[in-house]
């Protein structure tokens, strides 16, 4: 079980200003979440192959490739506003 000086004592490091009744709430709190967690630790996995995740995908990549951008004219008709050929904004900052 976490005592509530082990809790005020995060609180201390976290800069977390508790009362009584918060420490008190706290130390039942990340005491039966430490109860959890020995529940979790005494199940047998020793058949279980270790994964990443569950669903066995894989990111597909594809290799950069320069190319010519052909309708620069068509894309700068569509700004609300441009000057020499680029997009016109509002300065943000």
């Amino acid at each position: 079980m976490i005592t509530r000086d082990e809790v005020r004592q995060i609180a201390v490091l976290a800069r977390i200003g508790l009362d009584e009744k918060e420490l008190e709430k706290y130390s039942k709190d990340l005491s039966s979440i430490l109860d959890w967690v020995k529940q979790l630790e005494e199940v047998d996995i020793s058949g279980i192959e270790p994964t990443a995740h569950i669903a066995g995908l894989e990111n597909v990549d594809r290799e950069d490739k320069i190319s010519d951008f052909e309708n620069k004219d068509g894309i700068v008709k569509l700004f609300p506003e441009s000057k020499d050929g680029y997009d016109k904004v509002k300065s943000v900052l």
